[in-house]
């Protein structure tokens, strides 16, 4: 109940012993504050209350506490998952874009090859983009992106940078179909760089390879022996490579010795090939030999010479 002033306070009423009790509470307080002052008792108290409170308060804090705790690690796993995410992408991007320039710099290098085999070959041939391949059964084909349209025919050869694929064998109007060498119905004539050999290499069933069946058993074939085209038949030109042989047994009738071999061109990698072209006839007659026997400054004296002189010799005498 609030005091009245007709109420006087009891702490400070005007008898003499609410007087004393003021007086002994401010004598205790400055004994206090003096003892506090220098022996720091109070301070000890406040720790000592301090650690008593401080579990107490952590524990009712730990439900704040835990609940934005788990906030911080639920952002943060997902900010570290759509990092993730974005940072696999990036890694299958730059993969992508490596795999790509390796390929485009592994096709330059094959453009390449073709150009530099262009320029040192002394024949007309003609760039063609390979557009589609044709592995049935049985057959071994390809498709290139030129026709009849550019000139191609027929029975044109085919070759890449390292050796002969195979010869046209449908044409049309912008498109033609190629026969590899791997082919079945396949056959070309070769000769063997060592020895000087000729034979004709097939095709084999499987569309793996090239073999050669009718050997003489007498012939020195072995393995590793170059075939070159040996330009029988007039449809492939000589000395362009075929394949490398890699084995040599007897064939199953015993007459012959029978050679597989591997092919020389990429006929599973090129992806630009060379057509080459016949060749332009000379026009006009033919240059006049050329004089043979030894130069003019080492030949011997004409024998006619010698022979009238000889003769004008007996005519003074």
């Amino acid at each position: 109940m609030p005091l009245t002033r007709e109420e006087p306070s009891p702490l400070f009423a005007g008898t003499v012993a609410g007087t004393l009790r003021l007086l002994t509470y401010l004598a205790l307080a400055m004994v206090l504050m003096v003892l506090d002052h220098r022996n720091g008792w109070t301070w000890r108290v406040r720790y000592a209350a301090a650690v008593v409170v401080e579990p107490l308060y952590r524990l009712a804090g730990a439900p704040s506490a835990g609940l934005h705790s788990l906030a911080v690690a639920f952002a943060e796993r997902k900010t570290l998952t759509e990092e993730n995410q974005r940072l696999r992408e990036d890694l299958l991007l730059a993969n992508a874009k490596l795999n790509r320039m390796a390929a485009v710099a592994e096709q330059n290098q094959r453009l390449k090859e073709l150009l530099d085999t262009q320029r040192s070959l002394e024949l007309n041939v003609q760039l063609a983009r390979v557009i589609g391949v044709d592995l049935g059964p049985g057959e071994d084909r390809i498709m290139l992106g030129v026709g009849a349209n550019s000139g191609i025919h027929v029975g044109q050869p085919v070759i890449d940078a390292r050796g002969v694929m195979g010869q046209v064998v449908h044409v049309l109007p912008s498109t033609s179909v190629v026969m590899l060498v791997t082919d079945p119905a396949h056959a070309i004539p070769v000769t063997v760089e060592r020895t000087g050999l000729r034979t004709i290499a097939y095709g084999t069933r499987d569309g793996n390879g090239l073999v050669l069946p009718d050997i003489p058993m007498a012939a020195d074939v072995r393995a590793g022996d170059r075939l070159l085209t040996s330009g029988i038949g007039g449809r492939f030109p000589p000395g362009f490579p075929v394949g490398t042989i890699d084995k040599v047994q007897p064939a199953p009738t015993g007459m012959f010795l029978q050679a597989s071999a591997k092919p020389a061109a990429d006929l599973d990698r090129s992806e630009d090939v060379l057509l080459l072209h016949d060749l332009a006839e000379p026009a006009g007659p033919p240059a006049p030999a050329s004089s043979v026997g030894p130069p003019e400054d080492l030949a011997m004296p004409a024998p006619a010479a010698s022979s009238t002189s000889t003769t004008n010799t007996g005519a003074k005498r």
